[in-house]
């Protein structure tokens, strides 16, 4: 028996994946972003992967990105047009149902009642199963950096509509009386997570992934940087779950799954084998 190359042991370590790939599905999904393009460079491919298996997706953007610029003498009205149309372009890419712009200010977003009721209507119009939102806890990446006050802002705010906001019948009880009745959300997802425990396998979407990317012309340089960050950032979240991309999430299950009720005929099977 020869001793092992400490090398390969390394390599090894490495590339065995430490976690099984996220498989549950919701019907119906919303992403909640602070700005246009957000979603994108978030959890785009992990929607897209939902949408082609057959779930529903609406995107709300908190704000239209109206700061996102260089020039302090562009108009940021056009600005927002600018962003909100591309936004519109990527989120046909992604196969969205549609996209819900909430016009609060960019770089002042705040998680204060206004935006939450925004949101709680937002949530119990299309009712969704999981919403997916930044993780707000994530100031301060551990690849560096700052996190947007905004990301912060828009994921708190995500939290705290969906509980318990949407899903009590008093909280805002115009929108109960005018006809919007509370909606249980089930999970959420949080993104640009330090902390993932769910990697969903978005080998086969990554390039939508992309395509929507490439619809943000005001806000992206060069684009094949992008492309190369955007290929090892989720090739390391591959390696967890052992396949070629991956995204990863902070998954908080608010409500397990109700169990099936079981067909009348397999009820009465199950019965005469007792």
């Amino acid at each position: 028996m020869t001793e092992a190359d400490p090398a390969h042991a390394v390599a090894a370590a490495v590339a065995a994946p430490s976690a099984e790939p996220h498989t549950w599905r919701p019907e119906r999904f919303m992403v909640i972003a602070a700005h246009p393009d957000d979603a994108d460079f978030g959890p785009s491919a992990t929607a897209a992967r939902w949408i082609e298996e057959g779930s529903t997706g609406w995107l709300v953007c908190c704000t239209s990105g109206d700061q996102g610029g260089e020039d302090p003498e562009f108009d940021p009205l056009e600005l927002a047009k600018i962003r909100e149309r591309e936004q519109r372009a990527a989120a046909d890419v992604v196969g969205y149902e549609g996209v819900t712009f909430l016009h609060m200010p960019d770089g002042a977003l705040v998680n204060d009642l206004i935006l939450r009721e925004h949101l709680v209507r937002e949530i119990r119009t299309f009712r969704p199963d999981a919403v997916l939102a930044t993780d707000p806890e994530n100031a301060f990446p551990r690849d560096g950096g700052v996190n947007h006050t905004d990301h912060r802002a828009a994921g708190w705010a995500a939290a705290d509509a969906v509980y318990p906001a949407a899903r009590n019948p008093m909280a805002f009880p115009a929108l109960a009386r005018g006809g919007l009745a509370k909606h249980i959300v089930r999970r959420l997802y949080f993104f640009w997570t330090h902390r993932a425990n769910a990697y969903v396998d978005i080998t086969s979407t990554v390039d939508r992934k992309l395509a929507a990317l490439r619809c943000h012309e005001s806000q992206i340089q060069d684009f094949s940087e992008i492309e190369k960050w955007i290929g090892e950032w989720s090739g390391l979240q591959g390696r967890e779950i052992g396949v070629a991309n991956a995204d990863g999430f902070y998954c908080v299950v608010i409500d397990e799954d109700e169990e099936a009720t079981p067909e009348p005929a397999e009820a009465a099977e199950a019965g005469s084998t007792a």
